[in-house]
């Protein structure tokens, strides 16, 4: 029974860690040498899993029907409504008064290197801000094909389609 008492006895300094000083996030702090509490991390530091996201956009993927479709997917669900559907800048925040974001048909854009395009998904460009933290990678690299499908769509010529297609489209109003 006296050891009882003696670990309960030991028990009752922990409580010291309790009281310990602490500094929050922004504030000055006298136990770094250059008086910050925030420090930059070691030279050489990778965050969990930024290797295997840099990975993924090393290389463009194969071009398939399912990057395709997954492109169209997520450039409506992130880029319509600045971008419009059909890339012409005419999306619904212009209409609110939002600046106008450029055609992706101007020859700039269809001169591009699909880089710029992944490029400007993950860090923005002009007031447009960056969609890193809302597009995965793999993602972006879907939206870059199907800005190239889009631009492809709008420079063709209605003769040139399959009769079907040309058919049902001169059939809309």
């Amino acid at each position: 029974m006296p050891w009882l008492f003696v670990f309960i006895l030991l028990l009752s300094g922990c409580d010291q860690m309790a009281q310990q000083p602490r500094a929050d996030a922004q504030e000055a702090s006298l136990f770094f040498p250059d008086g910050k509490v925030n420090q930059a991390p070691p030279v050489g530091t990778v965050a969990r899993g930024e290797l295997a996201w840099e990975a993924v956009l090393a290389e463009r993927p194969p071009l398939t029907e399912a990057l395709l479709a997954r492109g169209e997917e997520r450039y409506r669900i992130n880029c319509v409504p600045c971008h419009g559907l059909a890339g012409d800048g005419l999306g619904a925040v212009v209409e609110r008064g939002f600046p106008q974001p450029p055609d992706f048909t101007e020859p700039r854009l269809i001169q591009a290197a699909d880089r710029h395009f992944l490029r400007v998904i993950a860090e923005g460009y002009g007031v447009m801000y960056s969609y890193a933290a809302r597009v995965k990678p793999a993602d972006r690299w879907a939206i870059v094909a199907h800005i190239r499908a889009l631009q492809l769509a709008r420079a063709a010529k209605v003769g040139t389609l399959p009769e079907l297609d040309r058919r049902a489209l001169e059939a809309l109003p």
